[in-house]
């Protein structure tokens, strides 16, 4: 018969006895199933310990030895990481000496003489067994890279904390680091993990200080569950400091979202209204803590009946397609271009909804391809109607979210939607964000350039909102950049802000590419701009996004001015 130390990992024993009869009567016993190592005392033993630290699996131990007891081991053992983790049964005729050796960390006793082989070995398998399971169980409990809890045992631990000791008032905190996906992609997983590493370490120390319990659930997030502290923002300014010191060439910002203790509100709940808030500080670099109130539980309340919402708001066409006009100001009087589509929901029983309350919301939750897909639709056929209508083709700008450009889809169904419809790919352009450039640029660029190839124009918006390089421009296939609105508010009176226009401007003229200016609402913006050589111009100065058959007395009077001519 095969040996089970044969057909398994061999498991070490170490009999540690100052008596070479007692040593060899214990390997006697165990060594057809364990390997044993032996030590004849107690220094020796702890040396042996040290160099076999990493497959020992149990430990004999005499108490009573010369140049050092068992009970010197016992205590040397449990102040040391490297060897607390080993289990270890005393041996001993003397049965005052068991209960002082189990207060001190020893996992059971074995009483001398061995006069009962079977009961040591079920003994001995029994501890290795008992260890074994809770070295699994300690593996599963931690993290590994940051030594703190694992989800699902924090929220056990948490859960035990509400349920036992109601007298606790413990306050959840999450915490996140900003782009962290780009950290890595920039610097290296190796870099990403000193990072999280770091946070782990000063959140263990936060800890020491007071009562809590902590979790870093994946990724970059962190949670907290703590007795309530003085300063939250003195809090994350303690653990932004501790990151700010692993590199000077890297800018790490974390964010924080804290939800207070609330009487019969489980751990879970708490939980996710501290992520609500956490997230709703996301990319604000002056503001990264958000405390979780009452406005942000009615916004909250108020997103989520949005999310449920925007299924029906399409099948019941509750959302409505409105149309800015862009007019050419190179001429006098200006003319009637083109057009913007812009979407506005008309809630049953919420009224009109503007797009920043629910199109931000959309594009966080995966959802935005959704409303794009309307827009394009309702917009395509819409320019179909006017062409047929007036026999005049007013092109309409429709935008492109991220989403979009990352579908694998988007290309043919765009292609459907244009032919389906009768029109030419020139009749609706497409507005890509200027911060989409910088997500997987390479994918993007060839999303874009296959698009302008078929023949759709591509506009860049919000251009000068601050994420594209002037480097990155020369490889973008644009037809026109639209200047961020935040330029022109104050260009009669902001010299600085002029130049920066004027610098957009001859940006646009080096590329060879128009430039749309939006949010023109007075007469001294338009004029600067028109003597800047601005070709487009959108915003209130001319007309407020209308509903299409509004929008169609421009498209008649645009008319009118031409059989004039």
């Amino acid at each position: 018969m095969i040996k089970a130390k044969q057909m398994q990992r061999p498991q070490y024993v170490l009999v540690v006895d100052d008596q070479e009869i007692n040593r060899d009567a214990l390997g006697v016993i165990l060594e057809d199933t364990y390997e044993v190592l032996y030590a004849e005392n107690g220094r020796e033993a702890l040396s042996q310990m040290r160099e076999n630290a990493g497959r020992l699996s149990i430990v004999l131990l005499d108490l009573m030895m010369p140049v050092m007891s068992g009970f010197e081991v016992l205590d040397a053992v449990r102040t040391d990481e490297q060897l607390a983790h080993i289990p270890i049964i005393v041996l001993t005729a003397e049965k005052s000496a068991e209960l002082k050796a189990l207060q001190m960390g020893a996992a059971d006793f074995i009483t001398k003489p061995f006069d009962m082989p079977e009961v040591i070995l079920a003994r001995v398998g029994r501890i290795i067994e008992l260890s074994e399971g809770r070295a699994l169980i300690s593996a599963a409990e931690h993290d590994k890279l940051t030594m703190l809890y694992s989800r699902n045992f924090f929220f056990e631990y948490a859960n035990r904390l509400y349920h036992y000791h109601p007298e606790l008032r413990l306050d959840a905190i999450a915490m996140n680091i900003e782009q962290f996906h780009s950290i890595n992609a920039l610097n290296g997983r190796d870099f990403g993990d000193e990072v999280l590493r770091t946070i782990g370490g000063e959140i263990r120390a936060f800890l020491g200080e007071t009562t809590g319990i902590a979790s870093r659930f994946e990724a970059d997030r962190f949670a907290v569950y703590c007795v309530p502290q003085p300063d939250y923002r003195a809090l994350l300014d303690r653990f932004q400091q501790r990151v700010n010191g692993i590199s000077q060439k890297v800018s790490i910002h974390l964010r924080m979202g804290v939800k207070p203790w609330r009487a019969e509100v489980e751990p879970i709940l708490l939980f996710d209204q501290a992520r609500t808030a956490c997230n709703m500080a996301r990319g604000d670099y002056q503001n990264p803590l958000m405390i979780y109130d009452e406005d942000m539980r009615l916004r909250e309340m108020l997103n989520q009946r949005l999310l449920n919402g925007l299924i029906p708001a399409v099948e019941e066409r509750q959302l409505r397609v409105f149309y800015q006009p862009k007019y050419y100001i190179q001429c006098d009087p200006p003319r009637l271009v083109s057009a913007e589509a812009l979407i506005r929901w008309q809630h049953p029983e919420l009224g009109m909804i503007s797009p920043g309350e629910f199109v931000p919301l959309f594009e966080g939750n995966g959802l935005i391809g959704v409303v794009d897909n309307y827009v394009w639709h309702e917009a395509a056929s819409q320019i179909a109607r006017w062409k047929e209508k007036y026999q005049f083709t007013l092109p309409v700008s429709v935008n492109l979210s991220r989403s979009d450009v990352f579908d694998p889809t988007l290309i043919q169904r765009l292609r459907e939607l244009i032919e389906s419809n009768g029109l030419s790919y020139s009749d609706m352009k497409l507005e890509v964000t200027e911060s989409a450039y910088t997500d997987d640029a390479k994918t993007v660029l060839d999303t874009i350039s296959r698009l302008r190839s078929m023949g759709f124009q591509i506009e860049m918006d919000d251009f000068g909102s601050g994420y594209s390089s002037l480097n990155m421009l020369s490889d973008m296939p644009l037809d026109v950049l639209k200047m961020d609105m935040k330029f022109i508010r104050n260009i009669e009176n902001s010299e600085t802000d002029r130049r920066l226009v004027t610098l957009i401007l001859d940006i646009a003229k080096y590329l060879q590419v128009s430039v749309v200016a939006e949010g023109v609402e007075t007469e001294g913006q338009l004029e600067l701009l028109r003597a800047g050589k601005c070709d487009l111009v959108q915003g209130y100065y001319f007309s407020r996004p209308l509903p299409p058959e509004d929008f169609e007395k421009l498209i008649e009077r645009e008319l009118t001015i031409k059989r004039g001519e």
